[in-house]
């Protein structure tokens, strides 16, 4: 009998470690990157500076006053547990050696943008 329990609490915290990993990683994100129009109409693509995609929309920013410049988005990230255990699988493998690449892809709600540059490099 205490070895069930034993056994059930090794499994318990075994799967309660990744969640509580993804809880430390922030809601809201500020990135910088390159802002190009997306497939919708209030959809854009930000293209961040270290490689990462996001699908951006705004109802309170106009977005596509800032296409083709360089930006710096803040905003929340759409789906935050399961996008932040998703970055934690990417480290992981990135760090046992994996080559596949490390890139976000994400969906964000932008809240404010500061434009940085009237272009992108």
């Amino acid at each position: 009998m205490k070895i069930n329990k034993l056994l059930l609490c090794v499994i318990l915290v075994c799967f309660s470690a990744p969640l509580s990993l993804a809880k430390d990683k922030a809601d809201v994100r500020d990135i910088t990157g390159c802002l190009s129009k997306g497939d919708d109409a209030n959809e854009f693509l930000l293209t961040g500076t270290d490689g990462s995609t996001w699908e951006v929309r705004s109802s309170k920013v106009a977005l596509g006053d800032h296409v083709g410049h360089t930006v710096t988005a803040t905003g929340v990230v759409s789906n935050a547990t399961m996008h932040n255990m998703k970055e934690d699988a990417k480290d992981a493998a990135k760090d046992s050696g994996m080559t596949k690449s490390d890139n976000e892809h994400g969906h964000l709600k932008v809240t404010a943008v500061k434009m940085v540059s009237e272009s992108c490099k």
